[in-house]
């Protein structure tokens, strides 16, 4: 997979100003994190982090894109399948493995997901965007079914991609707490959509 983050040696200034924001919202939250503080990040003027992204909401839209083509970099490198089941398992393994190599995206989604105000609400809309267009291509190669509704076809994907990733630390950490033989299986969480 390409690295949409690249490395710092070969950014631009808004580049590594937008990285410097992404790992910081990640760590810290969008609302603990001034410009001022992803400027000494970047090693660049608070000036340059306005001349670039104008306002906190231009450079959180910015982290949202970045974030948006890590996952669906993540996608589109799945293996192509023409069973749905295959497709979909794919999907996710892609997406779990990118997370697991870039913990600030995982979190930044992570925070984003527990914190959905009506300012996070781009992120969702990105990711959605991109899965209803996916959804929309896989029905028309016939790879989806066209029997259910689209709209229940994207929940669906979202969530088996999103829930499980966001919900398997809790069932793991969970069952850390409880006694059980030291050979048995983690449970695996699955995420199921009803009227689908």
């Amino acid at each position: 997979m390409d690295n949409p983050r690249a490395t710092n040696d070969d950014l631009t200034a808004k580049a590594r100003i937008r990285n410097a924001a992404l790992d910081l919202y990640a760590q810290y939250g969008e609302e603990r994190v001034s410009l001022r503080a992803i400027a000494a990040e970047a090693g660049v003027t608070l000036g340059l982090v306005q001349h670039h992204f104008k306002t906190k909401a231009g450079l959180l839209a910015a982290v949202d894109e970045l974030v948006a083509e890590y996952f669906w970099q993540a996608v589109a490198q799945a293996d192509d399948q023409t069973d749905p089941a295959a497709a979909a398992a794919a999907r996710r393994e892609a997406v779990q493995r990118m997370l697991a190599e870039n913990p600030p995206v995982f979190n930044y989604i992570r925070r984003a997901a527990f914190e959905l105000e009506s300012a996070r609400m781009p992120l969702l809309d990105v990711l959605i965007d991109n899965l209803r267009g996916e959804v929309a291509e896989l029905r028309a190669t016939g790879v989806a079914s066209v029997q259910h509704h689209e709209s229940k076809q994207v929940i669906a994907v979202f969530m088996r991609l999103m829930g499980e990733l966001f919900l398997q630390p809790f069932v793991e950490a969970a069952w850390e707490r409880l006694p059980h033989a030291d050979d048995e299986p983690t449970p695996r969480l699955s995420v199921t959509i009803k009227d689908y």
